[in-house]
């Protein structure tokens, strides 16, 4: 009878504790960022306006390209840097899956691990391999000249993503497809602005020299501060290379050297998540102390808002994949592409990062 008694509690007991662990994996559940706010609509990219791009336009016919469907194409995709930073991440894996979803036959994918040396030489091994179109993110602004000539000279187009390059457009490459970046910069001042109520110590994290990402987002956001906030004081402005690391330890070298910073404008999320960082150690509170906007629109930025330890982010959507295809088979469809096709990006703030978060990457 004993026996039968403690077979009864502990059976009830094993039920009591399994309906617990499932309430709280299913509260668990309901928590994550995967799941909070799903919006996947505001992952595709979308063109602005046809008045917002520019520059002459680009066909098959004044390219000199030959006929191709791309469905039976090899293509070659070139990443520019380490797939540590959710950017390039998000971006490889558009590219991927878009060329598997329209059923392109072959994709040929390089990294150039941030060196422009391999970048040239990822790109002449793709067409020695056989690519007829080429998809390329820049590393630099400069310096892949021997690259477009090698792929000129087989007649294969180049559409270039993400970061412009010094070259002359329907010859070295057939299109630009990226974000207005001098903008992106304006609206990153704007947010600023409100978040600071237009006065303090301003520190700006760069992102890497020699693109210009760096530059226009710098512009955007230096004019429009002497325009509309002179009471916002820029007192430094140091490279963090786009990188979280060296963001941080940059933002660690600031609260040295520049005690009274009151604000950080940051090029890229990684770099202002490395802030958020150096602030905390410095017993410090992001987003309230010292004020952050940075650019991207990466989840761990967004989250970051949602906790109170951000203040705005303006997205830089790298979801290039579907766009670039589509771009690709206009191209061959014979129709005109302009030299800069311009993308639309959102911004989050406290009012819309929560229901956000699950369209961010």
């Amino acid at each position: 009878m004993m026996i039968q008694r403690r077979s009864r509690s502990l059976a009830a007991a094993c039920l009591l504790a399994a309906t617990t662990m499932l309430a709280a994996v299913g509260c668990a559940k309901s928590e994550t960022p995967d799941t909070a706010g799903d919006d996947s609509s505001q992952a595709a990219q979308t063109a602005k306006s046809p008045e917002s791009s520019s520059g002459s336009g680009c066909s098959l016919q004044t390219h000199g390209a030959p006929k191709l469907d791309l469905k039976n194409a090899v293509v070659g995709f070139s990443q520019s840097e380490k797939e540590a930073n959710p950017f390039r991440i998000a971006e490889t894996r558009s590219i991927k899956d878009e060329a598997r979803r329209i059923g392109v036959k072959k994709l040929l994918t390089t990294n150039a691990q941030s060196q422009l040396s391999k970048q040239i030489s990822d790109i002449q091994d793709m067409l020695s391999q056989g690519a007829q179109f080429l998809i390329v993110a820049p590393l630099n602004s400069d310096g892949l000249e021997p690259a477009f000539k090698a792929a000129a000279a087989k007649k294969v187009p180049v559409l270039t993503i993400d970061r412009k390059a010094n070259s002359t457009a329907c010859k070295d490459y057939v299109a630009f497809l990226g974000s207005d970046f001098v903008e992106q910069g304006k609206r990153a001042a704007d947010a600023m602005i409100k978040a600071t109520g237009g006065k303090g110590k301003v520190a700006i994290l760069l992102g890497a020299s020699g693109n210009n990402v760096t530059t226009d987002r710098t512009k955007g956001f230096v004019d429009r501060l002497k325009a509309q906030a002179p009471g916002l004081q820029i007192v430094a402005r140091q490279t963090g290379e786009f990188a979280r690391d060296k963001g941080q330890q940059v933002m660690e070298q600031l609260i040295q050297s520049k005690p009274g910073i009151t604000a950080v404008y940051a090029e890229n999320d990684e770099m202002g998540l490395g802030a958020v960082t150096a602030l905390k150690a410095a017993g410090k509170k992001p987003g309230k102390d010292v004020k952050i906007v940075s650019v991207d629109g990466t989840r761990n930025a967004v989250q970051a808002l949602v906790d109170g330890e951000y203040n705005a982010v303006i997205e830089s959507n790298p979801r290039f994949g579907p766009l670039a295809f589509a771009t690709a088979q206009k191209f061959y469809g014979g129709e005109e592409i302009p030299e800069n096709v311009i993308i639309s990006d959102r911004a989050y703030d406290e009012s819309n990062a929560k229901a956000s978060l699950g369209g961010a990457y």
